[in-house]
């Protein structure tokens, strides 16, 4: 029988807060009412769904009518992406081999059905430089669009500078901040044309999203219907998961930054434990790393292997992104760092949040070590 039960699969999806769970209740147990209708009912809900919109659109520093509701970080990187490319036959894109599968996959298929797309190299640091994006551009670049954080690796891209790129050259540029916001304090550079968030990943439920856009970004609605969200996004508004959002982000004010350095510490010692305890251990990526995200190669042990036994013993870690930790394949992107097969199936990603405690860390540290050993003997 397990008697440890630790997640430390945060990048794949977080625990719900307990103020984003009274919050779902509240607003599901509240009076019925659509939004979009005219009556009292629909008008009660329509200023409560205003009411979270300005919470969130404060946090980031941004006016209201720029935050638009979605399902979340696929398709608000699907609305982006194919909302900027509708009749831009001769878009040139720029984006990198690492991104998440929402973008990659979208801008793979686009390329075989002829938009020309430059996937940059990120190499063993883990992101692209700025100046190769720079010298990427083309008379024809109408969009650039990177993760703001790695999900698998945690390495982070210098998005400030690449925001000046963009401005200075007058070229869309799209960010995909899932696995940024709730991690630390940020703000939006003015170089960023539009930028992704999802609720499952700072503690709020699955199935909900948003999109902060400019209003000057040409954007042709992806999803068709009823015209809601400025015509951005069709579709009756998910109320309750948004209350919910809304109510995660507001907890950021008081968490961050202490829970960043927080887990910083955390995932630190227990690299360190690691590194002295389980060696041979390699860290994927070189880059500046996002506070809570450790992408450990363990030569030697399978990291499917290592994934189960782990699980057997009551700790939760994973492959890489959980959209495509199924496959049987070596994860593309650690594959595309430039990481031989090998060593990327012997690795893991191993992810906190703002709930992960010393106390998990140490018991995890000492039973991953211990498992390590084990698979080796």
């Amino acid at each position: 029988m397990i008697s440890t039960a630790i997640y430390l699969d945060n990048n794949a999806t977080t625990p719900l807060a307990q103020e984003s769970l009274d919050a779902l209740i509240k607003e599901s147990t509240a009076p019925v009412g659509n939004p979009s209708s005219v009556h009292r009912f629909g008008q009660a809900a329509k200023k409560r769904l205003q009411g979270y919109r300005d919470t969130i659109a404060t946090y980031l520093a941004v006016a209201s009518d720029q935050i638009v509701f979605t399902s979340g970080g696929t398709e608000s990187m699907n609305l982006l992406i194919h909302g900027m490319l509708e009749n831009k036959l001769n878009a040139h894109v720029i984006t990198s081999d690492v991104e998440h599968a929402c973008i990659y996959n979208n801008l793979t298929m686009l390329q075989k059905r002829g938009t020309c797309v430059s996937f940059l190299q990120a190499g063993l640091h883990g992101s692209v430089h700025p100046d190769q994006i720079e010298k990427a551009i083309l008379p024809s670049t109408r969009m650039i669009i990177l993760s703001a954080v790695n999900s698998e690796t945690g390495v982070k891209t210098d998005i400030d500078a690449i925001a000046q790129i963009a401005k200075k050259n007058d070229i869309a540029f799209i960010v995909d901040a899932v696995a940024l916001l709730g991690k630390e304090t940020f703000s939006i550079p003015s170089g960023v044309s539009a930028m992704g968030f999802s609720g499952h990943k700072l503690h709020a439920p699955k199935g909900i999203g948003c999109v902060f856009i400019r209003p000057e970004l040409e954007l042709y609605p992806f999803i068709i219907g009823g015209s809601q969200e400025s015509n951005r996004r069709s579709g009756t508004q998910n109320l309750s998961g948004i209350a919910a959002m809304a109510a995660a982000v507001e907890c950021l004010y008081e968490q961050l930054p202490s829970a960043t350095e927080k887990m910083t510490e955390l995932r630190d010692q227990l690299e360190a434990y690691l590194i002295e305890q389980a060696a041979p251990v390699i860290i994927n990526g070189s880059g500046k790393r996002i506070c809570n995200t450790s992408n450990l190669c363990f030569p030697g042990v399978q990291g499917e292997d290592l994934i189960i036994a782990l699980d057997m013993r009551g700790i939760a870690v994973s492959h890489g992104s959980a959209c495509s930790s199924g496959a049987l394949e070596p994860s593309r992107i650690l594959v595309n760092m430039g990481i031989s097969h090998p060593f990327a199936r012997s690795s893991i990603r191993i992810s906190l949040s703002r709930m992960t405690t010393e106390e998990e860390i140490k018991s995890a540290s000492s039973l991953i070590a211990k498992t390590i050993k084990d698979l080796r003997s």
